[in-house]
Formats: C-alpha cells, structure tokens, sequence
C-alpha cells in the first residue's frame, strides 16, 4: 500500500555530491514551496536496510519523481560515470509501467543540463521530454514549478517561479539565522535538517497567494 502522502510526494534522483548540491537545494525549495513533499535516498540513514530497497520503497511512496541525469562524466578515481542515476529513473518507470493502480499514475520529470545531449548516452529515452536547467538554479526552479503547477489541480494557485526564486533568495539570506536557532550550521544540514529549515521558513513566510 502507498503512503498517505503519496499524491504529495516528489521522490528527487540526482547527483548527491558538494559540486551539485546548489542545484539540488534549489529543487528540493521549489517542491516545498509548491505544496509538495520533497523525499530522496539521503532521508534515512540505516545500515540494516540494503540500499536498493530504501530507494524502491520511497520510489513507491512517491506519485512523482524528477530524476537528473546529467552527472555522465568519469569519475576522477575509478575513470568511470556514475549510473545510479539513470538505474533509479528506470526503477520509477518500471513502477508506473509494471506497478500496482496507484503506481500507474506516476509522473516524472527528466532533468539534463543540455539539449538533446542525453540522446547520446541513454537512447532509449528518446521519445520522452527532458528538461534542459543549464545548470542554473534559476532555471531550475522554474522547470520545477512548471512541471508540478502542471500536474496540480486549477484550484489551487502556485506562484510564477520568478516569485518562487525570489523566495529561495530570501530563504537562503536567513538560513544561518534559522540553523543558529536550532543550534546547527548551515554546512552541517542534512537533507532532513534542511528540509525542516525549508518547512519552517515557508510556515513563517507563507507565499502572498
């Protein structure tokens, strides 16, 4: 059975790394802000679970899942990419194709930081849409909020993702003081940790909608 707040819930595939972590703040902010509950790998941290089936379980509580496969470089040690990235995108399709009732309503969103460019390296995509961020944050943001303003239903307004950026600014000027409060640094968060920061800040500052 999926989790009561699997219609609310953004399972996010991407680069866990310092180099992308800009870029994965930026999203997780965006689904926050949009009414929806961001989830990843990073939010559990137990040694009993093997790996795989923590990510298969939140994938099954998530309705949606933005999966960037941009990181295809070699790594510096192994001369290898990393595919963890396209391996989970597979998992979420293979739920929404093979998958119960509910999983069959999944909606992904196909993140690369170039047009066209993953046609060279995982073809079989090819008839999908990507979204192209460029490896702005901005941009991000606005793929983000577009995609899920998409998916929500006419009732229920969110904001253009200018307004959002402009609030991801605002949120990243007080952060410091926020994890101050609670007695953390901002270069100590966890996902969880920053998660909660985003989730205070936006109950403190609702949007203007």
């Amino acid at each position: 059975m999926a989790s009561p707040d699997y219609d609310h819930s953004v399972f996010v595939n991407c680069p866990l790394d310092e180099e992308y972590q800009y870029l994965f703040e930026a999203v997780i902010f965006a689904i926050q802000d949009c009414g929806y509950i961001a989830r990843c790998a990073l939010e559990v941290e137990d040694s009993s679970e093997v790996r795989i089936d923590k990510i298969t379980r939140i994938i099954g509580n998530c309705k949606f899942g933005i999966h960037d496969i941009s990181r295809t470089a070699a790594d510096s040690g192994t001369n290898l990419p990393r595919f963890n990235m396209p391996l989970e995108l597979g998992l979420f399709l293979g739920a929404k194709r093979f998958g119960r009732a509910e999983q069959r309503l999944k909606i992904c969103l196909i993140l690369d930081v170039e047009r066209y460019r993953f046609q060279k390296f995982i073809s079989d995509i090819a008839g999908q849409d990507i979204a192209t961020h460029s490896g702005d944050s901005d941009m991000a943001i606005r793929i983000v909020r577009n995609w899920l303003s998409s998916a929500t239903p006419k009732s229920v307004r969110i904001p253009g993702g200018s307004a959002i950026g402009l609030r991801y600014v605002a949120f990243r000027k007080d952060l410091p003081a926020l994890c101050a409060n609670v007695d953390l640094r901002v270069d100590e968060l966890t996902f969880k940790d920053y998660r909660a920061q985003v989730e205070e800040w936006l109950k403190n500052a609702p949007a203007p909608y």
